[in-house]
């Protein structure tokens, strides 16, 4: 069964670090770096988890969330959001939007994987 992942995020370095990272766990890694179409792909790539970072072109995280949490059978699925700021007016935000996990930049490899095989066992056991 391969896992697929939605990385949208813009940030060329961060998104190519965390691809690399991932599929060297056996992840099947989408990117995406554009805010303003991220719904549409995230609904055509029907990925088992999403990696979102707040700040993109076009439309913010938070939105694409919002917007994400509307749409039928989207309201369970796995997001790990990615945010510079780790202010916790910026988590309540994400909570209240549906986040299932909030991590700050930078992060460790370790907190990547740790996150993303947290979120995939339990998007797997509901």
């Amino acid at each position: 069964m391969s896992r697929k992942v939605l990385l949208i995020e813009d940030e060329p370095n961060i998104a190519e670090a965390i691809r690399f990272l991932l599929t060297r766990e056996g992840w099947l890694v989408e990117t995406h770096a554009e805010g303003s179409d991220a719904l549409q792909v995230i609904q055509g790539a029907s990925p088992d988890l999403v990696i979102l970072d707040v700040m993109l072109p076009g439309k913010s995280g938070m939105e694409i969330l919002r917007d994400l949490r509307e749409v039928d059978g989207m309201q369970s699925l796995p997001v790990l959001m990615l945010t510079a700021r780790g202010q916790s007016r910026d988590r309540e935000m994400a909570e209240n939007a549906g986040v299932s996990r909030f991590m700050t930049k930078p992060f460790s490899n370790t907190e990547m994987l740790t996150a993303v095989r947290d979120l995939h066992a339990q998007a797997t056991q509901s």
